[in-house]
């Protein structure tokens, strides 16, 4: 990088930030993040353990693997994804590599099936990462308080397809309402994002030292909220995309002098580029990746554990309770809603819920939690099974893109890439003559991508209109991005 572009990038970027991170950083850091900051973005995938099973990154990405974490892959450029349909089908999240870290903090310090709440959680990629990490029988709380990021969330979740998730659209200080408790809460506050400028030139004409100020107010509200929410002995992981010490260190001293908080140290390797502790401070066990040092954008990590019990979530009362209310439900369901169960792989694991005119699969083992969290705004939760629409049900698209679907469920119909397009483009395409009239479930490569109704003559295109690809401009040079083994 030569020093005319360097000093491009850092021309743009406010005095007032230029001053404050120079002297935090001295000259050889700040000089190196300058250079990290004209530099170009890394383009980085994380697989779905699951969906991208038996699949590869082609080699025409030149895949590198990202060393924090399971199924991380950086490429060599940036591909078409939108004209991908396992892009669709949620074969790989698209993710910078810094907030990948997450994978590497709950494969470390979680053990055992618990129970994780995401408070700021979209668009989804921390997550999913955390879905592929936390251990079987574990349930995310993932929320988002802006509604429409809740709705895209609400997506990327539904992509994911776990059955172990809750989708919520609240705002923090809900879920000290709901007597909720958690073993990891994960708090990835908004911040002043000075880690994102690279990235988003929007970031740069946002910052100021009085946003800083707000947003490092605000974060400490957030914290003070999820705190109350967090059990005796649990985690709770905070994350900003900026590089301050206010929003970062100082928060982190703040939640260990005014909440008791104990700071927990997560395992690196010296070669990952991780730097630690800015300020006062420089002891304090934090994460930071700033670019120029790591191969992506800026992230502040931190792990503070609420006092150092191992109590258990629920007592043996709340769980002899638990296991009445699902006993009692199971008892009470309707001969079909059993048959539609037998949509999932293990139908006898799930109740079945009617909420409106969707029909919803939740697992029984959290069935007591999913009735606590009524008080909260539910936008997604389970297997969305399906519409009721007269005497039908109309399958949804998250049952197609669930792990829990059921092989034998409906007879499928693979397709090639131009008529793969074509559904997600919501274009009539042909079956081929086998087809049987009804329900047919869509695959590419053996993933499936979504639902069609066979009438014979023609097809139904059940993909929901929102998530249809909207470009026009299909690319001409598409090269694979996952290949089979």
């Amino acid at each position: 990088m030569d020093s005319s572009s360097i000093s491009d990038i850092v021309m743009q970027l406010p005095e007032e930030f230029i001053r404050y991170t120079h002297a935090l950083m001295g000259d050889q850091r700040y000089e190196q993040l300058a250079a990290g900051l004209a530099s170009t973005p890394p383009t980085s995938i994380r697989l779905h353990p699951l969906k991208a099973d038996g699949f590869v990154v082609a080699a025409t990405w030149t895949p590198e693997e990202v060393a924090w974490c399971h199924g991380g892959h950086y490429l060599n450029g940036r591909p078409h994804f939108t004209f991908d349909p396992l892009f669709h089908a949620g074969a790989y999240y698209v993710q910078d590599a810094s907030s990948m870290f997450i994978d590497q903090v709950i494969r470390q310090h979680v053990h055992g099936p618990s129970i994780m709440l995401d408070l700021c959680a979209a668009p989804g990629g921390k997550s999913t990462a955390a879905l592929s990490a936390l251990p079987a029988s574990s349930l995310l709380f993932a929320n988002e308080p802006i509604g429409l990021r809740a709705q895209v969330l609400a997506e990327n979740i539904v992509k994911y397809g776990h059955p172990d998730v809750v989708v919520t659209n609240n705002y923090p200080g809900d879920y000290e309402h709901t007597k909720l408790s958690f073993d990891i809460i994960l708090a990835d506050v908004p911040c002043s994002g000075e880690g994102m400028f690279r990235k988003d030139e929007q970031a740069i004409a946002e910052w100021s030292v009085q946003n800083v100020e707000k947003c490092s107010r605000l974060q400490r509200e957030i914290v003070k909220s999820a705190w109350s929410c967090l059990r005796e002995g649990g985690l709770l992981i905070y994350s900003t995309c900026t590089l301050n010490t206010k929003e970062n260190e100082e928060n982190i001293l703040w939640a260990i002098e005014q909440l008791g908080a104990t700071p927990v140290e997560v395992d690196v390797s010296p070669t990952w580029g991780i730097t630690g502790a800015l300020g006062q401070s420089p002891t304090l066990p934090v994460y930071r990746f700033i670019p120029g040092f790591t191969r992506g954008e800026g992230l502040f990590m931190a792990v503070l554990q609420k006092g150092s019990t191992t109590k258990s979530l629920f007592s043996e009362g709340d769980k002899k309770k638990d296991k009445d209310k699902r006993n009692r439900g199971k008892r009470q369901e309707k001969k079909s809603d059993d048959n539609v169960a037998r949509w999932l792989k293990s139908p006898d694991d799930y109740f079945i819920a009617e909420v409106g005119s969707r029909l919803i699969a939740i697992p029984r083992r959290w069935q007591g939690i999913y009735e606590k969290a009524q008080q909260l705004k539910i936008v997604h939760a389970g297997v969305n099974m399906g519409q009721i629409k007269g005497r039908d049900l109309i399958p949804s698209h998250a049952l197609a893109l669930s792990t829990q679907l059921s092989d034998t469920a409906f007879p499928k119909v693979e397709l090639d890439y131009d008529s793969a397009i074509n559904f997600l483009c919501k274009s009539t395409i042909t079956l081929p003559g086998g087809a049987p009239k009804g329900y047919n479930l869509l695959t590419y490569l053996g993933l499936p991508i979504g639902f069609v109704k066979n009438l014979g003559n023609r097809s139904n295109n059940l993909l929901p209109s929102e998530w249809k690809i909207r470009s026009t401009h299909r690319p001409q040079d598409m090269n694979e991005i996952l290949t089979r083994l």
